[in-house]
């Protein structure tokens, strides 16, 4: 088990989102989309969060390397969200589905990084030696998480990338599925849960990954309009 990147503490918060300025431009373009469009923009990516969360298999086909989501630790210890995500990786592990998997994630405040928690578990729980596990432990989103999984994969610097499993919670699945598109990623969705859960909480989830998912794909076309490299270059 290896990784390349090592723990460290990261800037987090929404201040960090607050001082990068392409980030507050293509929030301003969000809100004018949104506005211009009456809310059906946000609407049509709340669809799309929802039909991926719905219809994500949870029983990978084929053999593909996997990569699979932290998320923010509890006394330095997986919550269930992430326990779900673990489980699922496990499962296809032991189901030959997989030769190598990469665990994903910085230190969310704790002593131990959220892919240093997740091998814990992984291993307490039983862990295939004939499957490579690798740790990502230097990002804090979604988009750096993609972003270092890249790096460690791609062992020459003109190696193409390896088709992946992308395992997470449903919510989550739209997003990332989008970002490792743009990244150059052949990926697809392998869902935590067994089936959609419909509680207070989960729409809430769902309703915030359709706002974070407008919010990303809105940046990206007024860059690609604007001419903007710089805020291309984000995803790419």
């Amino acid at each position: 088990m290896s990784g390349i990147h090592a723990p460290k503490i990261l800037r987090r918060g929404v201040w960090r989102y607050l001082s990068d300025r392409d980030i507050l431009v293509a929030a301003l373009m969000t809100a004018l989309a949104f506005t211009a469009t009456l809310g059906l923009l946000y609407v049509a990516h709340l669809a799309r969060v929802c039909w991926h969360a719905g219809r994500s298999t949870t029983r990978p086909s084929e053999r593909r390397t996997m990569l699979i989501f932290g998320r923010r630790l509890v006394d330095d210890r997986p919550e269930a969200d992430f326990v779900a995500r673990l489980a699922r990786g496990r499962q296809g592990a032991w189901a030959g589905r997989t030769d190598r998997v990469l665990v994903l994630g910085g230190q969310s405040g704790g002593e131990v990084s959220e892919a240093e928690a997740g091998r814990r578990w992984l291993v307490e729980q039983g862990w295939p030696a004939t499957v490579r596990m690798e740790l990502e432990q230097a990002s804090i989103d979604s988009l750096e998480n993609l972003r270092h999984a890249r790096e460690l994969l791609r062992e020459a610097a003109d190696a193409s990338l390896p088709p992946v499993w992308l395992v997470t919670s449903r919510y989550h699945l739209a997003r990332c599925l989008y970002l490792a598109r743009r990244l150059g990623f052949d990926a697809a969705p392998v869902a935590a849960e067994e089936r959609l859960p419909w509680g207070r909480r989960y729409v809430i989830r769902l309703m915030m990954e359709a706002g974070y998912l407008m919010w990303i794909d809105t940046g990206m076309r007024w860059a690609a309009v604007s001419g903007n490299r710089r805020m291309a270059a984000r995803i790419s």
